[in-house]
């Protein structure tokens, strides 16, 4: 069974976590069941980048991203060669290691 190793995050989960995930998993959704609360504005419909993580070791295990997760990963903070949306990014087999980027852009509640 993969496991997906949060990095520390200074709010979300200040020491880190090492969560057991199953293949076919999303990073979000690993992350939200261990009490990791990783926004996520559009409910998990690739419509936001709020779910933005950096994947640190094994990003090339993670099933591809399609051109739509690509188009909203260019209005992400912070885009770095191995951003991914966490609500796209489906765990295969491999251990990964995840960044919780310390910003994020919500569309959603700042243009209210």
């Amino acid at each position: 069974m993969p496991k997906v190793i949060f990095l520390p995050h200074e709010e979300l989960c200040p020491d880190g976590a090492v969560v057991e995930a199953k293949a076919g998993e999303t990073v979000l959704d690993v992350a939200l069941r261990d009490g990791i609360g990783i926004e996520h504005a559009c409910e998990k419909s690739c419509a936001c980048t709020t779910c933005h993580v950096l994947i640190r070791e094994g990003f090339d295990s993670l099933e591809p991203g399609d051109d739509l997760e690509d188009d909203m990963l260019d209005k992400a903070w912070g885009l770095e060669p191995e951003s991914r949306l966490g609500c796209q990014a489906v765990i295969r087999d491999d251990d990964l290691v995840v960044e919780i980027p310390r910003y994020t852009v919500n569309q959603v509640s700042e243009n209210h």
